[in-house]
């Protein structure tokens, strides 16, 4: 299973997240992501651009290690691991 982690920001849009552990069994990030979808409608929209592809200011990471395939978010979660999901923050 895939656990997911969220920044409490993200709450604010999606409050039916918030103190929910979730885990999911899908392996790919593309496949948690439609899973939370599924969950909170409207996540994908908040964090895929129109073609699909993770947003500028959204940082995912598996475990430790940033994800690579910003675009298809094809990366691969191992076995009980974590996908955190991160708004960025930008600015001056």
């Amino acid at each position: 299973m895939t656990r997911v982690e969220i920044t409490p920001h993200l709450y604010r849009f999606f409050p039916m997240l918030e103190n929910r552990e979730i885990c999911i069994p899908e392996v790919s990030v593309a496949e948690v992501i439609q899973a939370i979808d599924r969950i909170a409608p409207g996540f994908c929209d908040y964090i895929l651009d129109e073609h699909g592809a993770l947003r500028r200011h959204i940082m995912l990471s598996i475990n430790e290690t940033v994800v690579i395939d910003r675009k298809t978010l094809s990366d691969r979660i191992p076995d009980n691991g974590t996908l955190f999901i991160f708004q960025a923050l930008t600015g001056g």
